[in-house]
């Protein structure tokens, strides 16, 4: 099905008349500068001024400030991606598998002037935004995902960038396009691991539980990085003829960096199963000590109330 869907996707994109993607693409600073300061409001008025301290109360105040800021980075972003999945399915949908291109109207029905191309543009810088606030608001990160969130901003924007010289660089808007599937994927198998954090942190305890959380966190990332190969290098090779050559040599490369950010991220969360499970066989031991001891002092104690003169 994905084979299918790739397939159909990349003799679709051959046939995609070269256009420019949106008219908003020369202001791409001026947007993510707005979601960017929209991201701080929302981030020291709104969940660490009274929302988180409200939802979850000692959970959050009893964290130490690195994992505060984790806490609340993962909100942003589960948040974040949610709008933008919600924002940007159909016009991704419509343009890789469709008719429709970046001048199409969003919502024609109502004599709509923002094209489907503004709408990418908007959700693009959306996601640039929420790495770049991670970078800049978490206390720590892994290389793996520093390298991960620096090479998405550059290509995500690059892509934009290339785009308003047309002439010079043909393939630009195919290039954005692929940019929007490794988008897409992100958005979909990274949503889960946010949720599961979250989880981790309020139910710290709950090992059985949280085991079955990260074992589900680790397939889905490792399933999203199985189809985002199949899906972006079968369009990858499907529009072969229409890259030039820096991209020929740059895509693979930049996809085998992506992937290997996922990977790291599975076995983040497969080590984190293990530990779980390790915490939940040691607390059923105690459990069934527990049980055998009291079992032994209620056996004492019965035999000592029927033989009373052994006192």
């Amino acid at each position: 099905m994905i084979d299918l869907a790739a397939r159909h996707a990349g003799e679709n994109l051959k046939h995609k008349p070269l256009q420019a993607i949106s008219k908003l693409a020369p202001f791409s600073a001026l947007i993510i500068s707005i979601i960017l300061v929209i991201f701080f409001l929302i981030r020291f008025y709104i969940l660490e001024g009274f929302l988180i301290k409200w939802l979850y109360g000692p959970i959050y105040t009893n964290l130490n400030e690195q994992n505060r800021r984790g806490f609340i980075n993962h909100h942003i972003a589960g948040a974040t991606k949610i709008l933008i999945l919600a924002i940007a399915a159909y016009p991704f949908v419509v343009i890789t598998f469709g008719k429709e291109t970046f001048s199409t109207p969003f919502a024609p029905q109502l004599n709509s002037v923002v094209t489907m191309g503004d709408m990418l543009i908007v959700v693009a810088q959306m996601l640039i935004a929420m790495y770049i606030f991670e970078l800049l608001y978490r206390s720590k990160l892994s290389p793996v995902a520093i390298l991960h969130h620096i090479g998405t901003i550059i290509i995500g924007q690059s892509a934009i960038a290339i785009s308003l010289r047309l002439a010079r660089e043909p393939d630009a808007d195919i290039e954005f396009i692929l940019c929007t599937v490794w988008g897409a994927f992100d958005i979909v198998s990274e949503f889960f691991p946010h949720v599961a954090i979250v989880l981790y942190r309020i139910w710290p305890n709950r090992h059985k539980f949280l085991s079955t959380v990260f074992l589900l966190s680790c397939f889905t990332t490792a399933a999203g990085t199985t189809c985002e190969t199949i899906v972006t290098m079968w369009l990858f090779g499907t529009l072969w003829n229409q890259w030039q050559i820096a991209f020929k040599v740059a895509t693979p490369l930049l996809h085998i960096a992506f992937s290997a950010a996922q990977i790291h991220g599975s076995m983040v969360f497969w080590r984190m199963y293990k530990k779980q499970r390790k915490l939940l066989r040691e607390e059923e031991e105690r459990a069934d000590s527990f049980k055998e001891g009291n079992i032994g002092i209620a056996l004492q104690s019965s035999a000592e109330s029927m033989f009373p003169e052994n006192r």
